[in-house]
């Protein structure tokens, strides 16, 4: 497994490899997100490839106070087999390389085998309500 910086040719593999895991959203636009990215510490959006193939994807970031981890994915034939530890390892290391001192993630909470996955990695529930705000529109093509 090679663990590397998204690259532009990248770019239909990662949106084929979210749609597998049902990660996209009609108010997400993966095409957008991945530009929004690109603009924000893109050495911190991860692929890992296995044979030369993205099987698994996270986008990091730090804001000078806490991190965050976004579209951790793995192709569900490649799932159960280290990939999303291996690339989230891998990416808190980064994060503590910047001084970041907490990480912080969402998952849906209907989705009990990826919270019971960040358990299993350390990750605690923290006692805190998460609200949102849109600026832009991402069903409007």
């Amino acid at each position: 497994m090679l663990i590397r910086s998204y690259a532009s040719h990248d770019h239909d593999r990662v949106i084929a490899l979210w749609e597998a895991c049902a990660l996209t959203r009609p108010w997400n636009d993966p095409r957008k997100d991945i530009a929004r990215k690109l603009t924000v510490q893109p050495d911190l959006f991860l692929v890992a490839e296995i044979d030369g193939t993205v099987q698994a994807t996270v986008m990091a970031g730090f804001d000078g106070h806490r991190g965050w981890l976004s579209y951790l994915a793995v192709h569900p034939d490649s799932q159960k087999r280290g990939l999303g530890r291996a690339l989230v390892a891998h990416a808190e290391r980064a994060l503590v390389e910047l001084g970041c001192p907490k990480l912080n993630l969402q998952v849906r909470s209907s989705n009990a085998s990826v919270i019971e996955f960040y358990r299993r990695l350390g990750y605690v529930h923290d006692d805190v309500i998460s609200l949102g705000k849109r600026f832009e529109d991402d069903t409007r093509r």
